[in-house]
């Protein structure tokens, strides 16, 4: 029996799409804030605690969540256009994205108008991904779904290729660190397989069309979160592919199992995918129904979450500038020639978990007022073609 998509299925992509920002935002404020961020890596697991690693281990479901989403969304909101219509949104899209990755985005991590730091992230990743996507959504469906199958199975094996050295290849598949004159440029999403997950999003699209089955729809999905999940574990445990570095045995049982799950984000290893969006699958076919304040609450985050995912890094690099100039660092975290974490300057500066979670708490309560008018605005004032950009 066939079932007609609901309002509510839109609310509840909406939902996943507001935890992811929400998430994303306690990642952030732990780069600003955390104290031993400077000292050792959160998910090493010879040197983290338990809190600390699976506070840095849970913002990995942001990244694959929200570009598998985007490619989702690309699908949605291109229904009623022709192919060509659509490929033309997601070229000019993807280039904005671009553009304010290189302006806007970092400005707001480094507050320098010199820009001495930049880089290709998570929305330049996203720009370039929907640049790719405008030329792949005139493939066939099953063979496009093939495609991004594969290039998600099997890019691990471009791990030992290309020359270190090579900017190209850094955008395509690995991540690295340049040196160009004053500025330092980093590469932290190359586009392969950020490129595969937004475009699985894509063919997933019809799963979610209005004549769609919704019970088909949730089968599919809790199938493949469930399969994808116990294929991480077989992988995983076999210590043979999937991901860049093995696990490796530790001093206890808990360390090892933390190395375990220690799967590699930079670039995104089969087995990262394989546990991040496992899990974003069984959430997606299991919420279609919930709804409630506190639903609403996550839900106004995700109807808007580029505006949100901007102007969060303001609001986070501001309580840190407030924060250093309490704590006696000054105003050197006002203007920051480099990535705050590579600057040995800022080793002693920092609060514990705990306050990294107030403040983080502290981002939300004052994003959210924000978040609620810009979302009515766009709900307002859907004649406004830019607001699709923001």
């Amino acid at each position: 029996m066939t079932t007609t998509l609901s309002q509510k299925r839109i609310e509840s992509i909406d939902l996943l799409k507001g935890i992811v920002m929400l998430i994303m935002a306690l990642d952030h404020v732990r780069d600003y804030f955390h104290y031993s961020a400077y000292f050792f890596n959160p998910v090493d697991p010879a040197q983290t605690t338990v809190p600390i690693f699976f506070t840095r281990f849970i913002t990995n479901f942001c990244a694959p969540a929200f570009s598998f989403l985007a490619g989702l969304s690309a699908f949605m909101s291109g229904r009623k256009k022709s192919k060509t219509a659509v490929s033309g949104f997601l070229v000019k899209r993807g280039l904005w994205l671009v553009v304010m990755e290189l302006s806007f985005v970092i400005f707001g991590w480094c507050f320098d108008p010199q820009f001495r730091s930049n880089e290709i992230a998570v929305i330049a990743s996203l720009g370039l991904s929907m640049i790719l996507l405008a030329g792949l959504i005139h493939l066939p469906r099953t063979l496009l779904m093939i495609i991004c199958c594969v290039i998600i199975a099997g890019h691990n094996l471009l791990d030992p290729v290309g020359p270190p050295e090579s900017f190209l290849w850094s955008v395509i598949h690995r991540q690295s660190v340049f040196q160009f004159g004053s500025v330092k440029f980093y590469v932290d999403y190359p586009i392969i397989p950020w490129a595969a997950v937004m475009a699985l999003g894509y063919c997933f699209g019809p799963f979610y069309d209005k004549e769609a089955d919704s019970k088909k729809r949730k089968r599919i999905l809790s199938f493949t979160g469930i399969a994808a999940i116990l294929l991480f574990f077989l992988l995983r445990w076999s210590n043979v592919y999937g991901d860049l570095h093995p696990w490796t045995r530790q001093a206890t049982g808990i360390r090892t199992f933390l190395s375990f799950l220690n799967v590699t984000k930079y670039p995104p290893s089969l087995l990262y995918l394989l546990i991040t969006l496992g899990p974003a699958f069984i959430f997606l076919a299991n919420t279609e129904g919930v709804k409630g304040r506190f639903i609403n609450f996550l839900s106004t985050f995700g109807r808007v979450p580029f505006f949100y995912y901007l102007l969060h890094l303001y609001v986070v690099h501001a309580l840190a500038v407030v924060h250093g100039l309490i704590t006696g660092f000054g105003w050197n975290l006002l203007v920051l020639p480099d990535w705050i974490l590579e600057m040995p300057e800022m080793k002693g500066y920092g609060t514990n978990l705990i306050g990294v979670y107030l403040v983080w708490l502290l981002v939300i309560a004052i994003m959210y007022p924000l978040c609620k008018w810009y979302d009515r605005y766009k709900t307002n004032h859907k004649e406004k073609w830019w607001l699709s950009y923001l």
